[in-house]
């Protein structure tokens, strides 16, 4: 008799014995100071570490760490690269796969690739950010951008920002517009906060839990603990999400020994699969039975929310045959979880991209919001909203002003603190990121300053990025590791890549704001490579001879000098008056006190609104029908052995599977497209082609797919949602072909 396949499930000991073999490949002794030192974990926006060491959190527990923690100072604490492997052409290295260069090692050195030439030049510091600034100096402000990644400081941050500003441009844009922009457009029109509601705590308190889009087993290992003590103490966990995936059924915490021998502790108490694209529907039909129970908090509504009436009369007049045919659920199964809602006293709910990356994922944020406010579960302690950040200062880094527009309020209290006047609006509108790129297409862009990340693999419809990426006649990128990013689009232009220093390799203090609202110090003081430098003293640098060019050519004033800001207290303290809710960072070096950004956290009904109140936001039904030519639905997702772009593993541990060229569906479409799974097949969309693709099996709804980020953003395009400019990488209309010559072969 055939064996029952043992079923997956998150965490466990294959955890324990990656994260001892990492940690052995970096050194114990070092792996051990990189995650005790007071430090901010470099993963994701859950937070740990400061002031109050390494492994701890705001709560003070301890160990407070994951494998995503010590993936992160793994390529953190390699050697440098060999400067032999700079001898090879830009063909050559795009041989690598995304694992293979991440993994060459530490960048050590400036390189310069010119555009004649298909090979990076290591060069000196001095002709780096000289040449850099001489071409920005050179440069038409409103034909340049800047771009940061959720891995820099606030201190580098309101920098580049205020640097770009005074250039004369408010082209500044970061990674939050590829993942939760659409969360900050639609709270702030809820309810006038674009954050979480909530602090780590509130999830010690809580009944219910609604997580929905999001696979925190891989991306936010930490929030699990979380999630298993809310069903340890007799609370549900409801996780809505397309695909089954194992580490939110069942998941083995590393560091209890019961759960390890157990097989795991069960996670979901109701799993919920809705069709890709449904949420509004299904969260429309959540809604509609709370009403049906008589569950809505009448007094908190009346009292404290605005526009109720609109909103009831929409969810009476959604019929629920509607909701069961484009949810692909029946009615029964969202009763289920309507009733569950409707018992609980505290519901905490927290989402991912899952609901962002859509084209009304600004819509699907405020239907959230609506069926917290339907119960009054936002203003009180142990209730709330919490949207999943990936990276670990992806929060900060919009607080801080990188982004197109900034608040009025901002803008006068940097006139007042600096004196200096900022580009307005009609001067320079601003371009958010995908608009840049756009813009370097169209010709427009003559120079781009990108701080960390992978802007060039995070962007949809990756051959057409190639290209534009390629009309951008200098980009100027500052790094710890290369990625593809820094190899693509430069067959024709330039690129000078600086190699900056870790976080915590810093010479001076720096900070991050967690996703809960939280700015933690972080220290620096480790030593690893000889010629790295800090990205406030390659930024100030920078600023300095760009702006002394400009006063030279222009022969006028010099606007603003840099050279304070190399002392980070300074910038703390230029944040600290500018920028409300951050007052506190100004005595954070003295006081050595870590703090929530006052008025975000909310714990009373007092609404950040002209009105003061919250708001209800009807929008009608989002379609997932899909067309003849292409009849199904792909998302894309990361793997457990990944975190944003960076890939760390190649196979897929959670999942079973070995190999990223990889599609994923349910058993049933295999069956009707009378293939087996292993089998390869091409994966077609308007915009690209995944050829010979490797099929496996996954329990997800009929029609929908789902394949890996960022190899399926080849057949992504351009869509995106309209208020928050975001692409909808998780609803992308695909075809499946059968190749019947490479079916003949697999069967030979």
């Amino acid at each position: 008799m055939k064996k029952s396949a043992k079923p997956k499930i998150g965490g466990g000991a294959k955890k324990i014995l990656y994260t001892l073999q990492t940690a052995s490949r970096i050194g114990l002794r070092q792996s051990a100071k990189a995650l005790t030192s007071r430090n901010t974990c470099k993963a994701c926006g859950l937070g740990m570490g400061g002031q109050k060491g390494g492994m701890t959190n705001e709560q003070g527990d301890f160990p407070s760490v994951c494998n995503k923690s010590v993936q992160a100072q793994s390529t953190d604490a390699q050697r440098p690269i060999p400067l032999e492997v700079f001898e090879h052409s830009l063909t050559e290295i795009g041989e690598l796969s995304a694992h293979q260069l991440e993994h060459l090692g530490r960048l050590n050195t400036p390189l310069f690739k010119a555009k004649d030439s298909q090979k990076f030049t290591p060069v000196d510091w001095t002709w780096a950010i000289k040449t850099a600034a001489y071409h920005f100096a050179k440069t038409l402000p409103e034909r340049s951008f800047f771009y940061a990644s959720g891995r820099s400081s606030n201190e580098a941050g309101f920098v580049l920002q205020l640097l770009a500003r005074i250039y004369g441009t408010n082209n500044v844009n970061n990674c939050s517009y590829y993942c939760h922009q659409a969360t900050g457009v639609g709270l702030a029109g809820t309810i006038g906060v674009g954050t979480a509601t909530v602090e780590l705590s509130d999830l010690d308190g809580c009944d219910c839990i609604f997580v929905i889009g999001a696979n925190p087993a891989s991306n936010h290992p930490r929030f699990i603990h979380k999630l298993q003590a809310c069903r340890a103490r007799g609370g549900r966990v409801i996780i809505i999400n397309p695909a089954k995936e194992p580490g939110l059924v069942r998941f083995a915490r590393p560091k209890s020994a019961k759960s390890l021998i157990i097989g795991g502790d069960e996670i979901a108490s109701h799993y919920i699969q809705p069709k890709i694209g449904s949420d509004i529907a299904l969260l429309k039909g959540i809604a509609k039975d709370v009403i049906e129970r008589g569950k809505e908090a009448d007094e908190f509504i009346s009292n404290h929310t605005e526009s109720y009436v609109e909103f009831l009369s929409d969810i009476k007049n959604t019929p629920w045959s509607d909701i069961e045919k484009i949810t692909g659920l029946s009615r029964d199964i969202i009763k289920s979880i309507g009733m569950v809602y409707g018992d609980s006293e505290n519901t905490v709910f927290a989402w991912g991209m899952g609901v962002t990356h859509h084209k009304h994922g600004v819509a699907n944020v405020e239907y959230i919001s609506n069926i917290a406010l339907l119960r009054g579960m936002i203003a009180k302690r142990y209730s709330g909203l919490l949207p999943l950040r990936g990276h670990s200062n992806v929060q900060g880094i919009g607080t801080i002003g990188v982004k197109p527009v900034l608040a009025n309020s901002i803008i006068q209290n940097i006139k007042n603190h600096l004196d200096i006047d900022l580009p307005s609006s009609e001067d320079s509108p601003g371009l958010d990121t995908l608009a840049c790129i756009e813009a370097a297409d169209r010709g427009n862009i003559d120079a781009a300053l990108i701080m960390g990340g992978n802007l060039y693999q995070a962007t949809p419809s990756e051959s057409w990025t190639r290209e534009a990426f390629d009309k951008i006649p200098l980009k100027v990128f500052l790094t710890t590791t290369l990625n593809r990013g820094h190899i693509s689009g430069l067959d024709n232009s330039e690129a000078i890549i600086l190699p900056v220093a870790a976080r915590d390799e810093e010479r001076q203090a720096t900070t991050q704001e967690s996703m809960f609202n939280y700015v933690r110090m972080s220290d620096g003081g480790i030593y690893r490579l000889d010629n790295v430098r800090s990205e406030v003293d390659i930024l100030t640098n920078f600023a300095d001879l760009l702006l002394d060019q400009r006063a030279k050519d222009g022969n006028i004033e010099k606007k603003f000098d840099f050279k304070v800001f190399e002392k980070h207290k300074n910038i703390r303290e230029a944040i600290a008056a500018t920028v409300p809710g951050m007052e506190k960072l100004k005595s954070i070096d003295v006081a050595k006190t870590e703090f929530h950004i006052s008025r975000r956290l909310i714990h009373t009904p007092t609404f950040l609104r002209p009105s003061g109140k919250a708001r209800f936001i009807t929008s009608p039904i989002s379609s997932t029908d899909n067309d003849k030519i292409f009849p199904y639905r792909l998302m894309s997702v990361r793997s457990e052995g990944q975190f944003n772009s960076i890939i760390y593993e190649e196979q897929d541990s959670y999942r079973g599977i070995d190999q990223r060229w990889s599609v994923m569906m349910n058993a049933r479409q295999i069956s009707r497209l009378g293939i087996q799974e292993g089998q390869l097949v091409n994966i077609i969309s308007a915009h690209g082609r995944m050829e010979a693709v490797k099929v496996y099996m996954f329990d997800l709804p009929d029609g929908d797919l789902m394949a890996y980020y960022p190899e399926a953003n080849i057949l992504t395009g351009l869509d995106r949602d309209v208020r928050s400019k975001t692409p909808a990488f998780k609803s992308v209309p695909v075809n499946i072909q059968i190749d019947s010559t490479q079916l003949a072969s697999q069967k030979s």
